[in-house]
């Protein structure tokens, strides 16, 4: 398999010795390292038996093409939705969501442990300090439970505007502003860390400027284990562009940590106006997608995909929203609302299960059994005469 050089981040070569001079070997690929995600929250309806007749069969479409394309899926632990009343959240739902998934080979993360948005209305009952012992207690108990299940969490969610967010008053932002980001991020983190020691634990933000990175800076320096940036690129205002992405990249990459696009958006419709300053705020009932949109976005998909897959820091891509009409009901999916792949997904899986994947190459091994062999990183398995070895670039 040839590998574009531009790519070679994400490739290695390794030697491996079958046993058999002279022997015709095949190699297919089984897993990729990189992690190719997206959020797909209707699983956890779909793994309690909610979802019946029409809607149910969408969903096993649904279900069928992501599996097909991603190995990576983000399940929603928003505090106001999951424990909407105190004492009671719905573990055994999203439990059921996160093995429905394990169990298609997909990995998981939780998103997120503290964020000012969909939070838990019950908190502004209490005092300050009350509200942050919950928190913290929150993080002990879900990132514990979910051990074994979901080794990764956006532990902070956009900290730099939450100290400052004035949408709406809640107890985050209340904490936030009484105890301070950066020591609010420490005891979120040094909390999360007991509770999953071996979980990769994220910082999230749709903040790409400099405020974020002095921030990162700030509290690695203050020795705040931080093992991933997380990076929201919300594109609804239009594709970033290389120079953009460029600039954002190398922002981040001076801290030498994975980074993880988590949040992935390009529509395939009208491209959102650009004096819109909260994205939440634009309303479209009729947000559609269209022929000439959904050539645009797979064309900025590939663009955006190949740029960060070619950074040798970049870890992991996550599409925001699997299907249309999710999140702000933009047409921002890699498939339709009633599950029909559009020309984005088919484009990426052109590159992930096709450019960046090995299916069948044909090796003859030398005198000395061997044969090198050229891929992205991820499992593979040698086969030959019957016989099978797999291996790991």
């Amino acid at each position: 398999m040839e590998i574009n050089k531009k790519y070679s981040a994400k490739t290695s070569c390794k030697t491996i010795n079958i046993g058999a001079a002279n022997t015709e070997t095949f190699v297919r690929q089984k897993s990729h390292a990189f992690l190719f995600g997206c959020s797909e929250f209707s699983a956890v309806r779909y793994a309690s038996g909610e979802f019946e007749g029409e809607e149910k069969s969408v969903a096993e479409e649904r279900y069928r093409l992501l599996s097909e394309l991603m190995n990576f899926v983000t399940l929603p632990f928003y505090w106001g939705t999951f424990e909407p009343e105190r004492g009671k959240p719905i573990t055994e739902k999203l439990k059921k969501a996160a093995k429905f998934y394990r169990e298609k080979g997909i990995t998981l993360k939780g998103h997120p442990l503290c964020w000012h948005t969909v939070c838990a209305d019950w908190l502004m009952e209490l005092q300050n300090s009350e509200i942050l012992d919950v928190q913290l207690s929150r993080i002990m108990r879900d990132a514990a439970e979910f051990a074994g299940l979901i080794d990764m969490w956006d532990v902070i969610n956009e900290a730099v505007i939450m100290p400052v967010f004035d949408k709406y008053d809640n107890g985050i932002t209340r904490i936030c502003k009484e105890y301070g980001t950066e020591n609010l991020c420490e005891k979120l983190f040094s909390t999360a860390r007991k509770a999953a020691p071996g979980a990769t634990l994220l910082i999230n933000d749709f903040n790409t400027s400099e405020k974020y990175a002095e921030l990162i800076e700030k509290l690695l320096n203050s020795g705040v284990e931080i093992d991933a940036i997380g990076i929201q690129s919300h594109m609804h205002q239009g594709y970033w562009g290389l120079e953009k992405t460029h600039e954002v990249l190398d922002r981040f990459a001076r801290f030498g940590l994975p980074l993880h696009f988590t949040e992935t958006t390009l529509v395939s419709g009208e491209i959102m106006p650009p004096e819109i300053v909260d994205l939440n705020d634009y309303k479209n009932e009729q947000w559609l997608s269209t022929p000439d949109g959904e050539q645009r976005q797979a064309a900025e998909a590939i663009t955006h995909y190949e740029t960060l897959f070619a950074h040798p820091l970049v870890k992991s891509i996550t599409w925001w929203s699997f299907n249309d009409g999710l999140w702000l009901g933009a047409p921002a999916g890699v498939i339709t609302r009633d599950s029909k792949p559009k020309p984005a997904y088919n484009e990426l899986y052109k590159r992930i299960k096709g450019e960046w994947w090995i299916e069948n190459e044909r090796y003859v091994s030398n005198e000395r059994g061997e044969i090198t062999v050229t891929g992205c990183f991820g499992e593979y398995v040698a086969e030959f005469n019957g016989q099978s070895i797999e291996f790991t670039l």
